[in-house]
Formats: C-alpha cells, sequence, structure tokens
C-alpha cells in the first residue's frame, strides 16, 4: 500500500492509502512513523500505525483536560472514555500520564485538602465524600485525613454560624443549632461540641427576653384563633419548647402574656 495524501486537518492529520482507506494521525505518529506521501507501507504497518495513533491522540486529549487544573485518574479516564478512545488503550494512557507525574491522586488529595484549611468550613466526612466521587480510593484519603487536625477549621466555622445565628436564637436553640450545621458540614460529635465550647457561648437574659417575647406575639396569632385558656397555653407552651426555650422561662413569660 502507498499513501497517497498525507493533509493537515486542524490538530490532526488526514491520511490517506491507494487501497481507499484513510485514518487521522497525530504529528507524532507521522515522526515516529517517518510518515511521508508516496511511501509504501505495509498491512502490519498499517496496523501499528493506528494503534500508535489513537494512543498518541488519547494522550494529547488527556494532556489538553489537564492544562486546565489538577484531575484524578478517574477524571481523566471518564474524559477520554467521553471522547471514545479505546477502551483498551485508556489504562496505557493513564499509566504513561502517572509515570511522567501528570496525573498523581495522592497530590490531587493534599494539593484539595491544604486549599480547605485555608478557607473551607468542611469536616472530613463531607471531604471524604467529595473526594471519593472524583474516584479516589478511600484508603487514601483516609490515610490523608489522618494527618489533619480539623480543630481549628472547626472553630473557625462555629464562629462563623455563630454570628450568623447568635441574635436570633436563644442560648439552647443556638447551640443546637450549631452543633447540627457542624456536623451537617462532615464534623464529627466530638469535634462539633468541641468548637462550640471553645466560643463560650454566655446567656444574654435581654435578648432572650426579646426573643421569646417575639416568638410569643407570633405563636399566639397562630394559636389563639382556634384555642383559647388551658388549651392556648399548652400549644403555646409545646411551641415555645421546640423553638428551644427552656420550660421555667416559658411559663414565666406566658404568665405575664395571658
Amino acid at each position: 500500500m502507498k499513501i497517497t495524501k498525507l493533509e493537515k486537518k486542524k490538530r490532526l492529520y488526514l491520511l490517506e492509502l491507494d487501497s481507499d482507506k484513510q485514518l487521522y494521525v497525530t504529528e507524532d505518529t507521522i515522526v515516529h512513523f517517518m510518515l511521508s506521501k508516496d511511501k509504501d507501507i505495509t498491512l502490519e504497518d498499517l496496523s501499528a500505525i493506528q494503534d500508535f495513533a489513537q494512543r498518541s491522540y488519547g494522550k494529547n486529549l488527556a494532556l489538553y483536560y489537564l492544562s486546565f487544573k489538577q484531575r484524578t485518574r478517574k477524571e481523566v479516564q471518564d474524559y477520554l472514555e467521553k471522547h471514545e478512545i479505546d477502551l483498551d488503550i485508556i489504562p496505557q494512557i493513564l499509566s504513561n500520564l502517572e509515570e511522567n507525574n501528570w496525573i498523581n491522586d495522592r497530590k490531587y488529595v493534599e494539593t484539595f485538602l491544604e486549599q480547605h484549611q485555608l478557607a473551607g468550613d468542611k469536616g472530613p466526612q463531607v471531604l471524604k465524600q467529595k473526594l471519593s466521587q472524583k474516584g479516589i480510593s478511600s484508603v487514601l484519603i483516609d490515610e490523608e485525613l489522618q494527618q489533619i487536625d480539623f480543630s481549628p477549621i472547626a472553630q473557625r466555622t462555629a464562629q462563623k454560624l455563630s454570628k450568623t445565628y447568635a441574635h436570633k436564637l436563644p442560648n439552647r436553640a443556638l447551640h443546637d443549632k450549631l452543633f447540627q450545621s457542624l456536623r451537617n458540614k462532615g464534623f464529627s460529635s466530638s469535634q462539633a461540641q468541641t468548637a462550640i465550647n471553645s466560643l463560650e457561648l454566655e446567656l444574654d437574659d435581654e435578648l432572650e427576653e426579646q426573643l421569646i417575647q417575639k416568638e410569643l406575639d407570633k405563636q399566639y396569632r397562630k394559636y389563639s384563633r382556634k384555642y383559647e385558656g388551658y388549651e392556648l397555653q399548652q400549644r403555646l407552651t409545646q411551641a415555645l419548647m421546640r423553638k428551644g426555650y427552656e420550660y421555667q422561662q416559658i411559663k414565666s413569660s406566658l404568665r405575664a402574656y395571658l
């Protein structure tokens, strides 16, 4: 067989043969096999060229994808599969990229966690979930998470949450809100409790009184339409307890309100 045409088409080259066969190859393929117009090749040569061109094209695609930001092995694999690179060739491409440190899942985790330590607000459980979604092994993630002290992150997050809710909730409800918020962000129970304790939240009697009066007005408007007397008092008591107010505090406020 003889090459009858070798023409550049954007990032690839169109190679045509006198046997009416045609294929697209990379510039690396041309250099590797010293291809040129009118060169004779065998069927064995053609098979080798096709295989090399596929691997070369796949690697170039992966490098292009990696040029924007750091990626995990699984992300690159999914990208190559999306672009219909031969599934038998993808592992070879990935291994080559790892050997040359273009892909390094451990480094990816280290960088991810370092950035989170500076400004993140998530605990280890959520971070593990996020990294697992990137296709990184649980063993690797656990090894890196164990190297981090999450106390400063939990304290920073608790402080920020406290500023948001401190003037909106009674002391007990504030504690519960902070605890649940920290748990939802992936911190363990002990990490959450330690962070909350570090805030040294103090009971503000004047604020508590303002809050309970405001809530009492709201709940009274809701329940006084349907209930009165003892039943109304019970409904109001239950509603205020659900909002985090102490029973004695509620009892005292209701005595003065009703």
